[in-house]
Order: structure tokens, then C-alpha cells, then sequence
């Protein structure tokens, strides 16, 4: 033997290692003299020599890993060649790239002449490989980690199964021919889908690989000897695949794989067509089959096919609701781990234990089905990935995943070390103390202790998150023990109460010892509502979700501040779910945003009629930073922007459901934010009208978009071609242009161009531009206007438009200016006053406002102009205004009201502003008033008692919207504004 006793350096190691090390140096010095032996019988280099050569670094590594590893030791005894090949080709400090992979074992296979050698040489190539992993992960050069450890697992499980499908197809081909094309003419091959670690790119050392498999489309096969069906073609192409990677062997074996995830199990066809798979999951699909096809990713055949076939299913796995319901399920999938880990004494174990590293997947992946189908970043196979996502999104504090992450790879670290010992499928910590030693060194730990300290810190973090997302919620109250015996006691009354436990007057009595003040009406409610014939025909799970709600619903009513008001306004809410019980369950699992359902629909009956009627806007309720602070105009662009960009351009459906959603979320955050006094009137009305603005600007684009895909871009005045940019005005008039939107506010819109009205668009299928611009405005009010699951966006008002309802829809900026100069009507100049550009392009909305410049600072007689607006006002109060009979009064319409004041602002504008050119700048009355008093031209006080009555009026007509009343006043509460009003009105108006 050339190698000298003390070829491996062992100084550095635990003394209680060195006897493992030299027992296996003396094997390896056995089989390296044997094979020694043999190289000079046949002339060859003795492998000793290859030994000799290596660097000391690389012998202490070679130390480290023998006695760390009896897996390497007898990988080496087997073919002690090898190190050298790995050292050669770099594979023991960098994993090969996965193209060098597969034309390396291509390249193996190309000389297997039956199935035999097939199995042989990818046996053989994985070991090689394997020794090349192991070795990484335990001497960890620069740019090795645990993450890498797992890629290059998952590469080398994907080449194999590549290189064996595409070497049993060309084997079998002979004999059992080539599946028929698609319908479309495209070819057929077998569609392999990863799962589980492998679909993630994550797999363990020594993991089993989940596979399912699946076919396009139904036929019989061609070429061949025999004629088969496509699925009895596939499914012996798949049992051969199997046995190519599972089956033990003299070599022993490539990858254990299991098969049980596919649709029915065990007892289910091996292999399925895409039709039948879908069908299955449609029909029969259950909660742990959307959690397993979360990782699901084509890993060989025909991927491009595999991205289809997951493409089609992503609505099974990512709901477009909240689905809240997955966390019952995950919680039911770790309850029955719990027990099977109790039973059989598996506490040690990392993996299914307290705290393991199934906890951590359950609390992201928790996260992907809940939120997978609207936050479509987080529609991913990687748990790294996906874990990276959940802060940018707001679902987990940065500092929880900054804690998660690492606890993680320390849990897979620990798991890759106790795999690493033998190449076994384990996740149970050692008993024998030599086993423990190495896994320590292999953490690079002082001794076992140290471990064992490091991993009870990381699984009661583990454990502490995997609560705070997954723990039951009633739990959670019954679990307060002594510190909260009065919920745990509620909680009892309230579940005895909603199952009909009490009599009657017990009932009662329950419920005014609760804070409700009419407890026969709201018996009654709760009654009625178990008995209505929704609840008894709900199925089971719905059922189920309904029984755990509501104990805790009525728990938060009775906090509330106005507990019958907020539990008679949230039932009908809850009726409205019953067959969308994903709602029930969010409702459960977070106790806050029961309580402000509470608040909010107490306070509320719009909200409470909004949340009824768009229970998707439950979600609003999850997050009270965004509830109560409404997003400025460039937040809410960019979000909308985002949520566009998920849905396909071609998905019109989608993108009209994404905007409503998004209008109806943040106008209910505005209204919270409106209840909870966090947001001045103005504000209020401020944020309403970015949500208006914002969506029509988005309208516009998708309109201009899709009218210039299918007609061309029209031509601009100079015969230039108009760019990709809409070139076209949505005019804001009304309460939109004037910054006063309320909750339910129309919008009062005109549409304006500027092109050549006798060219034409530069598309295959050209329009006249004219009609270009009549079919774009269509399109806009078709997009704000249709529709949908989740109602419409807004409702359009264009009889302001040049000539009202008998004029074009749109108009040309030329013709718009004429209109305005030559026959628009006085109203209709005080209708410009409030005119503003609200979406489209910059240099047209310029050109708009100089001639809304030009028209509101004509020289006007200014005793003619009094007599018209003056004749409009009250033909007005005569038609709209109160009729008398109370002591209350039309807050916009009767004298001394909004409208007053509105028109006094229209009035000033348009008899001052050639004098005063200020004036022309703003279109809000509020700023109109205060340039008023800045130029001089309205005694400061009298500007100061009009924007105090107008912000008295709006206020009160914003609380009327939310509480669904009428836009009155009581005399009594206004006179002082009213007076006001009605005094300025007189001295300017009717001098």
C-alpha cells in the first residue's frame, strides 16, 4: 500500500470519531490495494497514485467525510475511482450544470442494450453523483449551502427521469410505436409532474420522489408491432419508468418513487389523460389534493404539455376568493400527523415533530392557498420563494420570515446531516452517541448538547408561528384558562344559545345580560335563521363553518357599541355566504376582523349592504393599517397596476371583476376611514375621486388598447400617426370635476379628440376617425358601465356633452370650442365651471383648458347673466326643493342649500374671472371661495360663512349616504348656514 497510516489528518476531529475514521481508511486502504492490484496487472495507472496527488486541503476534507459518512466510505470502497474522476471534473467543491448532467448520462445510456444496463448505469451515476453531494454539503466550499444542496438533488432526480423516459420510449419504440398527435398536429409524449420537494426544486439528500403521471389526449399509437390504446401505452411506459428508478437492484437503486398523490391513490388508474384529470379534480378534487398540486411542476416528458395541464387546473388550487377554508384543512391534515406522531413515538422527529419542518411548509403554503388566487406572486412551487413574497404583500412581518427562514435551513441542514450518515430517507434524530458526534460535526456544533439547545430555540419559534396562523381561534379563547374566564363562559352561552339550548326566556336573559337591548327581536333573528330552510340544506363542511362562526359572531355583536343594530346588520351578510362558505371560515379565523364587521356595520347599513352584496371585500378587513388609511393617488395607480398585470391582456372578464373589486375595496376603506373620524370631509371626497380617476384612467387605456389591436392608431391633425399613448380627453364635470364625490356619485363625463375627423386609422380593418373615436367612447362606457359577479364600476352621465343626448358622443376639441362659443346656454357654462380633465393625454388636456379659459373669462353683462342663473335656481328649488310640511329641509335643494352656494361660485366665475383670471384656475367650490377672498373680490367673512355652511351640508349628506338617509336636515341644527346663505344669495343674486 503506497499510502502512508497518517494519509488523513484527524487533529481536527472529535476524538470520538477517529476510531469510525480509521476503521473506514483501513477498508478504503484494502480496496485501494486491490485495486491497485489490478491496474498492474492490466497496465493501468494505479489508482493509489490519483490519492497521492491530492491536496492537503482535500484530505482533510476526505478525513471530515469519512467519519462523518459511512454512505461516502462505502461508496468509495465500491469505486474508489471515483474520487478521482470527481476531483478532476470539479464536482467536490461546484454541482455540474444540469445541461452537462443529462449529456453525461446520455451519453452512459447511449451503450444499454436492454433495460438491465439501463438500470445498471443510471444506478451507478446517481451514486457518483450522490458521493459528489454529500461531499459538498458536508465540507461546504464557497457558494454551497443547503439550498444549493437541495437543487442539486432535485436536477439530478429530473436527469434521471428525462434520460430513462427518453431512453424506454426509443427502446419500446419497435415494438409498441409512437403515440398519435394532438388534434392540433403537435406530438405526444408522456407529461412526468414533480411534486412535493421535487415540484419545489427542494428535495432532502435521500428523498422519495412524487410523481404523477398524465397524457394529452386519448388515441392509439402508431408504427409500432402492436397497436396500443394511449393509455395502456402510457401506463406500461410509466411502470417501465418506475421500475427504471425504483426497483432494488444488485446496484441498489436510483429513486425510490412514489406514486400515491395521483387521483384516487393506489387504487387509481398509474396514468391519466388531461380530460380525466380534469374532470377528477372538478368533480372530486379534495382540500389535500389543492395542497399537494401547490408544488406540482413538470419535470420531464413533455413539460411544455405539463405547463398546460397546470395551467387548467390552477382554478382548482388558487381560488379567486380568500379561501380561508385551507387552514381548516391544514389544521385537520396536522392534527391526524399529531396523532399518527404520538402513536407511533415519532416526537423525535424533525420533519413531523413540534416545531418541524412541516410546520414551516404548512404556514407559507397556508398562505398560497388562502391568497394564491388574487396574489398570483405567490403562485410558485418554491417554499423559498414564496416565503420570500409573504412581507412584500403584507401578510407576514419581515422579522417572522428574517426568523423563519434560517430556522428552516437549519431543520433541513440537521435533516440533510442524518441522511447523509447512511443515504436513508430519515428525519429522526440518532440514538446512538457516535451518530449524534458526526451529526454535530456535520453542523459544524460543538458536541450533541449543542445541538440539541440550538434546535429547541428553533422549534419553539417554529411552533410559535405555525400557531399564529394555523391555531383554531375558539381555541384560542377556551384556552385562556384563568386569564380569561368570562370569554371561555360567553363563548359556552353563546354556542348554547345559537343551538337552541335555552328557553326562551333564558335566552333573553342571556342576551340583556350581554348589552342587547331588544333580546325577543334578536332571539327571533337567530332562530329564524337556524331554521330557514339555507341553513338545513347546507352541506356539511358549509354546515360545519356556520355552527363555528357563529358563537364567536355573537360574541363580538354583544362588544360592540350597538349590539342589536350591529347584529341585525351583519345577518344578512352572513345569508349571503351560505353558499360561498370560504367567508365563513375567513370570518373565523380572524377574531378582528369580526370585531370590525362590528364596528363598522354598526355604524354603517350602506357598508353593512356593500359587504352583503361584494362579500370579497370581507378580505379589507384583515389588514386595519390599509382599512383605515385610505392610499393616495400614486399608491392606489400603482396597485391597480399590479392587479392588472396578473390577468391576461386577452381575459376581459377578469380585468372587469379586478376593477370593481378594487373600486368597492378602497371606497369601503375610504368610508371606514370616513366612520372612525380619521379623514376630514374634504379628504373624504379628496380620496373617492383618486379611486374614480385612477379607474378611468386605466378604462382608457384598455379601451384605446383594444380598439388600436384590432382598427389601427388614428392620424393626429398634422398627418402624423398617433402613438400608443391615448390621444383623447375624459372630461370630469359635475361632482367629479369639481372634487366632491360622495359614496354613491354618478359620473358626469364628456369625452373630447383632437385627430384628423376626415383621415382615417392606419389598421388592416381602418375606421374613419369619426367613428374610431364614437367606438372608443362606447368602449369606455361599456368598461365602466357592464355588468358583473361584482356589480358595475360607475354610472355614466354624458348629457352634458355639446348638444346633450342628440349630440355626438364624442367631440372633437375644434367643435367643442364652437359649441362653446356660439350656442352653449348659460347653465351649460356654469356646468364648465366645474370642468376639469380627469383622464388622457397631457398636451390635449392643456389645449382643454385654454379654451375653458377662453369661454369662462368672456366679458359677460353681468345683469343679464344674474337674471339667468337666478331663473335657473329657482326653476330648480320649484322642481326638486322640499314641499313643505316638517321642520326639515333639503340640504342641496331648498333654500340656503348646497345648490345656493354653487351657484354663487358659478356665478363669481363667470362675471369676474375677465377681471379676475385667478378664478379660472380651480373647479372645487372651496377653492373658488377661498380665491374669492385672496383677490378681494368677496368680503373675507361672507367667503368664510359660505365654505362653512358648504362643509357643514356636504358633511351631513356624506353621514346620510353611510346611514342610508335622506339628504335632510332639521332647520333648527342649520338655521345659522342657512341664514347665511340666504343673505348672500339675496345681496348677490336678487339685489
Amino acid at each position: 500500500m503506497a499510502l502512508p497510516d497518517d494519509f488523513l489528518p484527524a487533529d481536527d476531529l472529535p476524538s470520538a470519531l477517529v476510531p469510525a475514521l480509521e476503521k473506514a481508511w483501513q477498508r478504503l486502504a484494502e480496496s485501494l490495494a486491490e485495486a491497485d492490484n489490478v491496474a498492474e496487472m492490466t497496465g493501468q495507472e494505479a489508482p493509489s497514485e490519483s490519492w497521492e496527488a491530492l491536496a492537503e486541503s482535500r484530505r482533510r476534507q476526505l478525513a471530515r467525510v469519512l467519519a462523518i459518512s459511512p454512505f461516502v466510505a462505502e461508496t468509495l470502497v465500491r469505486h474508489p475511482d471515483w474520487l478521482q474522476h470527481l476531483d478532476a471534473s470539479g464536482e467536490l467543491d461546484e454541482a455540474l450544470a444540469p445541461e452537462a448532467l443529462g449529456e453525461m448520462l446520455a451519453e452512459r445510456l447511449e451503450s444499454a442494450a436492454d433495460e438491465a444496463e439501463l438500470h445498471a448505469a443510471l444506478r451507478r451515476f446517481r451514486q457518483a453523483r450522490m458521493l459528489g453531494i454529500v461531499w459538498r454539503d458536508l465540507t461546504r466550499p464557497p457558494g454551497i449551502d443547503m439550498w444549493a444542496t437541495a437543487g442539486a438533488v432535485s436536477a439530478l432526480a429530473e436527469t434521471c427521469l428525462e434520460a430513462a423516459l427518453s431512453w424506454l420510449e426509443a427502446h419500446f419504440a419497435p415494438r409498441w410505436g409512437h403515440p398519435a398527435p394532438r388534434s392540433d398536429g403537435s406530438e405526444q409524449r408522456l407529461v412526468v409532474l414533480g411534486m412535493g420537494k421535487l415540484g419545489a426544486g427542494e428535495l432532502n439528500l435521500s428523498s422519495d420522489i412524487d410523481l404523477i403521471f398524465a397524457f394529452p389526449e386519448k388515441g392509439e399509437t402508431q408504427g409500432g408491432r402492436k397497436s396500443l390504446d394511449h393509455q395502456e401505452y402510457f401506463t406500461k411506459l410509466g411502470q417501465r419508468l418506475i421500475g427504471a428508478l425504483d426497483a432494488v437492484t444488485a446496484d441498489g437503486f436510483a429513486f425510490r418513487v412514489d406514486m400515491r398523490l395521483r387521483p384516487l391513490g393506489d387504487g387509481g388508474p398509474l396514468v391519466g389523460s388531461f380530460a380525466s384529470l380534469a374532470s377528477y379534480y372538478q368533480d372530486q378534487g379534495r382540500e389535500w389534493e389543492r395542497y399537494a398540486l401547490l408544488k406540482a411542476r413538470p419535470v420531464a416528458g413533455d413539460r411544455e404539455a405539463g405547463r398546460e395541464l397546470l395551467a387548467n387546473l390552477r382554478p382548482f388550487v388558487y381560488r379567486k376568493y380568500l379561501d380561508f377554508g385551507a387552514i381548516e384543512s391544514l389544521r385537520e391534515m396536522k392534527a391526524l400527523i399529531n396523532r399518527e406522531v404520538k402513536r407511533r413515538g415519532m416526537q423525535a422527529n424533525i420533519k413531523l415533530g413540534r416545531g418541524g419542518i412541516r410546520e414551516v411548509e404548512f404556514v407559507v403554503q397556508a398562505f398560497q392557498l388562502i391568497r394564491g388566487g388574487r396574489d398570483t406572486e405567490l403562485q410558485v412551487t418554491s417554499l423559498r420563494t414564496a416565503l420570500s413574497r409573504l412581507p412584500e404583500l403584507g401578510l407576514l412581518p419581515a422579522e417572522v420570515v428574517d426568523e423563519l427562514e434560517p430556522d428552516y435551513v437549519f431543520l433541513r441542514d440537521l435533516e440533510h446531516a442524518l441522511q447523509a450518515l447512511e443515504d436513508r430517507q430519515t428525519q429522526s434524530l440518532p440514538d446512538d452517541d457516535r451518530d449524534r458526534e458526526r451529526v454535530a460535526l456535520a453542523l459544524d456544533m460543538e458536541d450533541w448538547p449543542a445541538v440539541m439547545a440550538c434546535l429547541d430555540e428553533v422549534r419553539t419559534r417554529v411552533r410559535r408561528h405555525f400557531d399564529a396562523v394555523i391555531a383554531d381561534p375558539e381555541a384560542e379563547l377556551e384556552e385562556g384558562g384563568e386569564a380569561q374566564p368570562e370569554a371561555a363562559a360567553s363563548l359556552d352561552d353563546w354556542r348554547a344559545l345559537w343551538h337552541g339550548e335555552f328557553d326562551d326566556d333564558e335566552a333573553r336573559e342571556r342576551l340583556v345580560e350581554a348589552g342587547f337591548s331588544d333580546p325577543a327581536t334578536t332571539y327571533r333573528r337567530l332562530v329564524t335563521l337556524r331554521q330557514s330552510r339555507h341553513v338545513q340544506t347546507m352541506q356539511r363542511i358549509g354546515f360545519e363553518r356556520l355552527e363555528a362562526l357563529l358563537p364567536l359572531l355573537l360574541d363580538a355583536a354583544a362588544a360592540s357599541e350597538a349590539p342589536d343594530t350591529a347584529l341585525e346588520r351583519v345577518l344578512p351578510l352572513v345569508e349571503s355566504v351560505l353558499r360561498r362558505t370560504a367567508y365563513l371560515a375567513l370570518l373565523r379565523e380572524n377574531p378582528d376582523a369580526l370585531s370590525h364587521l362590528m364596528h363598522l356595520c354598526g355604524a354603517s347599513p350602506w357598508i353593512a349592504e356593500q359587504l352583503a352584496r361584494h362579500p370579497q371585500l370581507l378580505d379589507e378587513l384583515l389588514t386595519p393599517e390599509t382599512l383605515y388609511t385610505p392610499a393616495d393617488k400614486a399608491r392606489l395607480a400603482d396597485e391597480l397596476r399590479q392587479t392588472l398585470g396578473r390577468i391576461p391582456e386577452d381575459d376581459e372578464e377578469a380585468q372587469l371583476e379586478a376593477l370593481r373589486v378594487f373600486k368597492h375595496a378602497h371606497v369601503l376603506r375610504v368610508a371606514a376611514s370616513d366612520i372612525a373620524g380619521t379623514r376630514h370631509l374634504m379628504k373624504v371626497s379628496d380620496y373617492l375621486t383618486y379611486i374614480a380617476e385612477v379607474l378611468l384612467d386605466a378604462v382608457l387605456a384598455m379601451a384605446w388598447k383594444h380598439l388600436t389591436r384590432k382598427h389601427g392608431h388614428p392620424l393626429r391633425r398634422d398627418g402624423s400617426r398617433a402613438g400608443s399613448e391615448p390621444e383623447f380627453l375624459i372630461i370630469g364635470y359635475g361632482k367629479l370635476g369639481g372634487i366632491e364625490l360622495g359614496y354613491g356619485s354618478d359620473l358626469d363625463l364628456v369625452f373630447i379628440h383632437d385627430a384628423d375627423s376626415s383621415g382615417a386609422t392606419d389598421g388592416p380593418r381602418a375606421l374613419d376617425t369619426p367613428v374610431f373615436f364614437t367606438r372608443l367612447g362606447q368602449r369606455i362606457i361599456h368598461l365602466l358601465t357592464a355588468v358583473t359577479p361584482a356589480g358595475t364600476l360607475y354610472e355614466v352621465d354624458m348629457r352634458l356633452r355639446p348638444s346633450g343626448n342628440s349630440g355626438l358622443l364624442v367631440t372633437s376639441l375644434q367643435a367643442f370650442a364652437e359649441y362653446q362659443r356660439h350656442q352653449a346656454w348659460t347653465w351649460e357654462h356654469q356646468a364648465l365651471v366645474r370642468a376639469r380633465v380627469v383622464a388622457g393625454n397631457a398636451d390635449l388636456a392643456r389645449a382643454f383648458e385654454a379654451v375653458r379659459s377662453e369661454i369662462l373669462g368672456r366679458e359677460r353683462d353681468i345683469q343679464a347673466l344674474r337674471e339667468e342663473v337666478a331663473k335657473m335656481r329657482h326653476k330648480m328649488r320649484e322642481h326638486l326643493g322640499s314641499k313643505g310640511g316638517d321642520d326639515g329641509f333639503d340640504l342641496k335643494q331648498d333654500p340656503g342649500g348646497m345648490v345656493d352656494i354653487e351657484f354663487l361660485c358659478q356665478f363669481a366665475v363667470l362675471s369676474m374671472s375677465a377681471e379676475t383670471p385667478e378664478l379660472l384656475t380651480y373647479s372645487d367650490n372651496m377653492r373658488i371661495l377661498e380665491t374669492l377672498e385672496a383677490t378681494g373680490r368677496l368680503p373675507g367673512r361672507d367667503c368664510q360663512r359660505l365654505r362653512d355652511a358648504y362643509l357643514a351640508y356636504r358633511s351631513a349628506v356624506h353621514r346620510a349616504s353611510l346611514t342610508r338617509e335622506a339628504a335632510r336636515g332639521r332647520d333648527a341644527d342649520f338655521h345659522a348656514h342657512r341664514q347665511a346663505v340666504s343673505e348672500l344669495w339675496q345681496r348677490l343674486m336678487e339685489p
